[in-house]
């Protein structure tokens, strides 16, 4: 099974979100229709940004690291944020 870690980027606010996943098209869809609360009040969301890995813990330390200030500075050296 493959697991995700994600930026999606708000198309109204232009602010970005970082999550990891199994399935990313039911993750984005989920966002997308209001079902997750931080996100709800910045739809819509568009994919931004995505990595693949064998694990889920795998995933979600990346999205630890994404959120983390070395993560952005290496987010933004690699031209992604």
């Amino acid at each position: 099974m493959k697991f995700f870690a994600y930026i999606l980027i708000s198309e109204s606010h232009g602010t970005f979100y970082y999550g990891s996943t199994a399935d990313i098209e039911k993750r984005l869809a989920e966002h997308n229709k209001g079902r997750v609360r931080y996100t709800k009040g910045r739809r819509p969301w568009e994919l931004h940004y995505v990595e693949e890995f064998a694990s889920r813990s795998e995933a979600y330390q990346r999205e630890m690291f994404f959120k983390t200030i070395e993560g952005r500075q290496w987010l933004k050296s690699q031209g992604i944020l």
